[in-house]
């Protein structure tokens, strides 16, 4: 990161939750961003205002440092393109889950995820339509091997980073120059992308979009285990939160610290359930039955501030995008994250969009994503609020 001391508190903090190294994914010996497979690609994921829609998987860097095998999808625009190759868009999603039944790669109309993947299917589809390749990445250990590190910063920015270079071996229409953009885990995901050193010998980060990003993780526990007005939303949160965890590092636990109905539903989201079946199977579990009574949540919090998208340097220009009506990702909390990032990098620009709720931001800030990134590309200075 170009925050020595932010990687040193995040490697500190991986270390605390595990005395041994996170076991690999899968094995991968090549280089970061190399190309392992290409083939087309015709379900849901598929964008449709794109002349080739393309399944890949590539080499990236995991959360414990080793090579691992991570999937997503590679979408380019009708057309000729422009001198250069088409610009590209790398698209961090937001929370699915952490079963390889959530990857967006692998999403159908009566998939488990396509409640939340219909949203951004149609978000990133106007990026194909005004222009942009569009690259998806699953992040590690979703549809791949191993368990997917949710809300891991860095793991995120190197799959969000070399799916781009993967997508320019499937298709040499593919320019250097690209941006990255996401939402909710995604959001975190960017500024993270945002800033990790960039290699611009082969690809180029010109600019990042953030829309609500993820924060506050650790924080969700004590306010399920406190009961606190409002908590009955974050709680199908807490079971990805904990999966996350235990992909971190597999000598975390999550059962030793729920009950026996709590456990279940924590496993189910290793297996088979998304977000979507989480809310289902945690609607009817009262939050005092959560947790056991002796639960120490020390190693939880410890790794999920380390993940906080605080104290980072960003690297590029930034727009960081909020709806008003979000209950799951507070304005508040976001306005913390843009005051803290402007102490260190000025050219961030925050912009509300009045009732929109977590999934409407989408949407709501396509337009002023999209005139960003074009202005960008143009060489124009983008607007600033720090």
């Amino acid at each position: 990161m170009r925050s020595t001391g932010r990687a040193a508190v995040a490697a500190a903090a991986c270390a605390a939750l595990a005395s041994v190294a996170a076991a690999p994914a899968q094995a991968a010996p090549a280089r970061r961003g190399t190309l392992l497979g290409a083939r087309p690609l015709a379900n849901a994921a598929a964008l449709p205002s794109a002349s080739a829609n393309r399944f890949v998987t590539y080499v990236s860097e995991g959360v414990g440092g080793e090579r691992v095998t991570v999937s997503g999808t590679v979408a380019v625009p009708k057309g000729t393109p422009p001198r250069g190759g088409w610009p590209v868009l790398s698209w961090a999603h937001g929370t699915t889950g952490t079963a390889d039944a959530c990857a967006p790669s692998a999403d159908t109309a009566d998939g488990p995820a396509h409640d939340y993947l219909s949203v951004t299917e149609s978000y990133l589809d106007k990026w194909v339509a005004n222009g942009f390749a569009v690259v998806q990445t699953d992040y590690e250990g979703l549809g791949t091997p191993g368990g997917h590190p949710y809300l891991n910063g860095v793991s995120e920015a190197n799959a969000v980073t070399d799916i781009v270079r993967a997508a320019r071996g499937a298709d040499h229409r593919i320019g250097r120059d690209w941006f990255v953009a996401g939402h909710s885990q995604g959001g975190q995901a960017a500024l993270y992308t945002a800033a990790a050193w960039q290699k611009p010998r082969d690809i180029r980060l010109r600019g990042a979009v953030s829309i609500a990003p993820g924060s506050n993780m650790s924080q969700t526990a004590q306010y399920v285990k406190a009961r606190y007005p409002g908590a009955e939303v974050g709680l199908p949160f807490l079971f990805v939160l904990l999966n996350g965890a235990q992909a971190a590092d597999p000598a975390f636990v999550p059962e030793d610290l729920l009950t026996g109905e709590a456990a279940a539903v924590v496993r189910a989201g290793r297996t088979n359930a998304c977000l979507l079946q989480l809310k289902q199977l945690s609607k009817g579990l009262p939050l005092d039955k959560v947790f056991r009574p002796d639960a120490d949540l020390t190693r939880f919090e410890a790794y999920y501030d380390s993940q906080e998208a605080l104290g980072l340097t960003l690297g590029v220009p930034t727009l960081v995008a909020q709806g008003t009506a979000d209950r799951e990702v507070s304005p508040a909390a976001t306005r913390t994250i843009v005051d803290d990032l402007c102490t260190r990098y000025g050219k961030i620009a925050y912009r509300t969009f009045e009732g929109a709720d977590h999934r409407g931001g989408i949407g709501a800030s396509f337009e002023a994503a999209l005139n960003f990134a074009q202005a960008v590309r143009r060489g124009e200075a983008p607007p600033t609020t720090c």
